[in-house]
């Protein structure tokens, strides 16, 4: 027996593929280097959605109960010995990676790539850290980041995929002064922040891509993109080179519709399909670079030879490094508008299974489309 009873908390655990359970759990102090957060707000995204759903995402499968979540803020309730930049009552946004800061990537300032990565809500490695849909955690001081006066928890939430994007960005050398062309496939929650973050550079053209006309709608309505064109659904192709034949004729069309014969200076892919990894070489510019950001299928057969004697740049984006300041002064300085539009639902802490339930569906019960879904703390 404890001689003191430790608080407890609720925590929503994933045990197995749709197994996901309310649990109490124990609340301890935070140790040397850490502050303790009450989380307020964890927007849902695809990887969590995989995890809930199969059990795994990818290679990586859970092996012992886990708490997804890890793109969140919140408001540091205790800190740790040793903690003198965040004080109780704070408010801060989460960052979920923690990097060791030891290896040679983290020297070079690449931690997204370090070696030793521990990733809240993450079954890469073992034991697992806990994500963020849990009503407090512990987590290190040193990834927690102060929130600007006029920065929303929700909006602070969403500082985590935006991340993702600038971090894309800084890759592809998009900058506020490159005037640069832009497209990009797929408008889910992250094509849509890549359209949003395109446009705030100032951006010379930014246009999307989707097989999805509702989506494609929104992206214009609210002024994410300036022009759309939706995918014709077609047959799928009998053999590869089907396949790479339709894909040069599909974006050549899509081209044609935007008046851009020549193509875009950068590609954002953020489906991760095959199809549209395809289209996206044809789709850039000779000198123009293609950003991998979408994760999706594994082994893909491209048109190599039109990337290299053209000189498209084909880069890969994970995840990202020393973004967080920028991406919240970025959310709070209202040079991403309707931003907040993205979130199209929010359930408390309790309903959580419900919350992936709905974003697995894409549509809710009135027939409403599902892109971010936020689960608050209550």
């Amino acid at each position: 027996m404890s001689p003191i009873a430790l608080p407890t908390q609720h925590a929503a655990v994933l045990h197995g593929a749709k197994d996901l359970r309310l649990e109490d759990r124990t609340l301890w102090p935070p140790h040397q280097g850490q502050a303790q957060v009450a989380v307020m707000a964890t927007g849902l995204c695809g990887s969590d959605l995989h995890y809930y759903a199969h059990g795994r995402n990818g290679d990586f499968v859970v092996q012992a109960p886990l708490v997804l979540g890890h793109e969140a803020a919140g408001i540091v309730t205790a800190v740790g010995p040793g903690v003198k930049h965040l004080v109780p009552g704070q408010r801060v946004a989460i960052e979920a990676g923690i990097m060791c800061n030891n290896c040679s990537y983290c020297a070079k300032g690449r931690y997204n790539l370090c070696k030793n990565m521990r990733f809240c809500s993450s079954a890469k490695t073992f034991p697992h850290a806990d994500g963020t849909l849990q009503e407090r955690m512990n987590h290190p001081a040193h990834v927690l980041h102060p929130l600007p006066d006029n920065c929303t928890f929700e909006q602070a939430a969403l500082a985590e995929p935006l991340s993702v994007l600038l971090h894309a960005a800084r890759r592809a050398e998009l900058t506020p002064t490159s005037r640069s062309s832009v497209l990009v496939f797929g408008v889910g929650a992250i094509g849509l922040l890549a359209c949003a973050l395109a446009k705030s550079y100032g951006a010379s053209r930014v246009v999307a891509i989707d097989i999805n006309q509702t989506r494609l709608d929104f992206a214009l309505k609210n002024g994410f993109a300036q022009q759309v064109y939706c995918l014709p659904a077609k047959d799928k192709a009998k053999t590869t080179d089907d396949a790479l034949r339709q894909a040069k004729e599909n974006i050549a069309a899509a081209l044609t519709e935007f008046d851009m014969p020549d193509g875009f200076d950068i590609v954002f892919e953020c489906t991760g399909a095959e199809p549209c990894i395809q289209m996206s070489i044809h789709a850039a510019v000779t000198g123009g670079k293609v950003m991998l950001v979408g994760m999706g299928a594994r082994n893909v057969t491209l048109p190599l030879s039109a990337a290299a004697t053209r000189e498209v740049d084909i880069h890969g984006s994970f995840r990202y490094a020393h973004t967080y300041p920028t991406a919240l002064a970025l959310l709070a300085s209202g040079k991403l508008p309707n931003i907040e539009n993205i979130i199209t639902h929010r359930l408390p802490l309790k309903d959580t299974a419900r919350a992936f339930e709905l974003l697995a569906r894409g549509r809710d019960d009135e027939g409403n489309m599902v892109i971010k879904v936020m689960v608050g703390s209550q």
